[in-house]
């Protein structure tokens, strides 16, 4: 038996139930992973609620890393006892262990902590897809990216910072400056307070940003667009103040001749040799001091219901991780 966390229905984080299950043994491409930590993202949030429905009942969450304990018949590049760790679906990485597909794992190199593999993948592999893939940047490139101090933004300032690009940060309070500031940016404005568009104008002079990197959604899409000088990209990954509702082609678009997308992770990582090698650079990165990782907060497998509740107000200021 094994400790998992389910949801019967959508909701608040009240939602979230600890069960009891049998694990099955793996199939040949399977293998049985026993958890060490568990990544907390905000997208797990909107699998809760219902803003990304799945099918109920569920797991939920998307990341997690452990020691293999049983491996398939089929499976030949991976051992018992690999740490490994994985980003993505089937979801229901909320659990003490669970068999997973093994051409969606990769391992973990020496030198690299379970609790920080755990605490990276879904952000680091995001951060891998939006510089080099979505928008492929350049060294000196001015880029925009709001909530500069969250679990994603830590490490893409920082990763931007390692490619040579300016980044201006947004953030929500003036206690998250300090943290977007040591993480490399150039200039950080805290949209309660200021107007972004205006100091993204003034920090170009006049010019605007290539592309604006936006998770927050619905509070910042508008003068996102704003910011955006011509055949600009605004690139919309999430939705924490609710997703955008309308996006009017003539105004939004056609003014510019601008470019929007909302890309998603699964998309950029359809295969094992995708994902194998954005794992490699993102763990290159850390290792070679590139980008640094600290543990905001640790939660019990029995706190996810407080952990989902801290996630909602604001209050998980970097990565964060459930010890099962």
């Amino acid at each position: 038996m094994t400790k998992v966390i389910k949801i019967e229905k959508n909701g608040g984080p009240e939602v979230l139930e600890i069960k009891n299950e049998d694990i099955k043994d793996p199939r040949p491409d399977q293998v049985l992973v026993e958890h060490e930590a568990i990544g907390l993202n905000y997208i797990d949030t909107y699998h809760r609620s219902g803003l990304y429905p799945l099918p109920l009942p569920s797991g939920v969450g998307l990341e997690a890393s452990g020691r293999i304990k049983k491996i398939g018949s089929k499976v030949k590049d991976f051992s018992i006892g690999d740490l490994v760790a994985y980003a993505g679906v089937p979801i229901g990485a909320y659990s003490e262990a669970r068999v997973y597909p093994s051409d969606k794992l990769v391992k973990v190199p020496d030198g690299i902590t379970s609790e920080v593999a755990a605490s990276i993948m879904t952000k680091g592999l995001t951060t891998y897809y939006l510089l080099y893939k979505t928008f492929k940047v350049k060294s000196n490139d001015t880029l925009l990216f709001h909530a500069a101090a969250g679990g994603v933004g830590q490490i893409f300032c920082q990763w931007a910072k390692s490619i040579g690009c300016k980044v201006i940060g947004t953030v929500g309070s003036e206690e998250k400056i300090k943290i977007a500031k040591k993480n490399g940016c150039d200039l950080v404005i805290n949209y309660s307070k200021e107007n972004f568009v205006e100091k993204v104008k003034e920090f170009t002079k006049g010019e605007g940003v290539p592309v604006v990197y936006d998770g927050v959604g619905e509070k910042t899409f508008e003068d996102s667009i704003s910011c955006l000088r011509p055949t600009g990209m605004m690139v919309s990954f999430g939705n924490s103040s609710g997703p955008v509702k309308t996006i009017d082609v003539k105004k939004h678009i056609i003014s510019k001749s601008l470019f929007f997308t909302r890309p998603t992770l699964g998309h950029y990582f359809p295969d094992k040799e995708s994902l194998r090698e954005a794992a490699s650079k993102l763990f290159e990165q850390i290792k070679f001091g590139k980008i640094k990782i600290e543990i905001f907060k640790k939660y019990k497998l029995n706190e996810v219901v407080q952990a989902h509740k801290d996630l909602e107000a604001r209050k998980i200021i970097g990565p964060a991780i459930i010890i099962p």
